[in-house]
């Protein structure tokens, strides 16, 4: 992830082709087992991220935004937090995997010759913020309000710019990560957290660089 972007302009065969991918993988990801992750070994008590004030957005976000529009807007009669449940819990695990799993990594740079752009994917190649968009997407067509589903920057364990989406529960903050297929709680990631999209007006909010206990980001 880079903090710098450039417009990308999706065409309508491009547009088409993710509805089909994103079809195929909300039928599999439903339909996938979830393994270990399961909703009764979620932590007895919840844990969520602070939010310390305005942050400037993300530039690509801003350039992914004026071509994805309804992927940015805030719906404020949305729920803020998502009710847990098994069958929800374990559409959020499959999801997290099986985009994880169909998605190709590859920096911006090296795919595009691009510092840093925001998109979904849709050739089946991207880096860390594609992965969370397309995620967020789905879930939000299997039902879970987008407002509660917040793009994030943290540091991660090299000290780098890293994108993750933040779940906001009942349960507590949990990461969508491509980097793992298990979805954490935000505290047992080991990144530090710089800043999410709001679920109000302001753009982006803070999270005041609020290290998690085992963060080995050192700056």
């Amino acid at each position: 992830m880079r903090f710098a972007g450039s417009k990308r302009r999706v065409s309508v065969s491009a547009r088409h082709g993710l509805r089909s991918a994103l079809a195929g993988l909300a039928l599999a990801a439903l339909a996938a087992p979830v393994g270990a992750q399961t909703y009764a070994a979620l932590p007895a008590v919840p844990s969520a991220a602070t939010v310390s004030g305005e942050a400037r957005p993300i530039s690509a976000w801003v350039t992914f935004c004026q071509s994805y529009a309804a992927e940015c807007a805030v719906d404020r009669s949305e729920p803020a937090t998502i009710t847990l449940t098994p069958a929800i819990w374990n559409t959020v695990i499959s999801v997290n995997r099986r985009v994880n799993k169909a998605v190709r990594a590859m920096t911006d740079m090296d795919h595009l010759n691009v510092p840093d752009r925001w998109d979904m994917a849709e050739d089946g190649i991207g880096d860390c913020e594609d992965f969370q968009l397309l995620k967020r997407h789905m879930l939000a067509e299997a039902g879970l309000p987008r407002r509660a589903m917040r793009m994030t920057v943290v540091i991660d364990e090299k000290g780098e710019g890293h994108a993750v989406l933040t779940l906001i529960t009942d349960r507590g903050d949990f990461i969508l990560d491509n980097k793992t297929n298990a979805v954490l709680p935000w505290r047992q990631t080991g990144y530090a957290f710089i800043k999410r999209e709001s679920q109000d007006a302001v753009a982006w909010v803070s999270i005041g660089r609020a290290p998690s206990p085992t963060t080995t980001a050192n700056r």
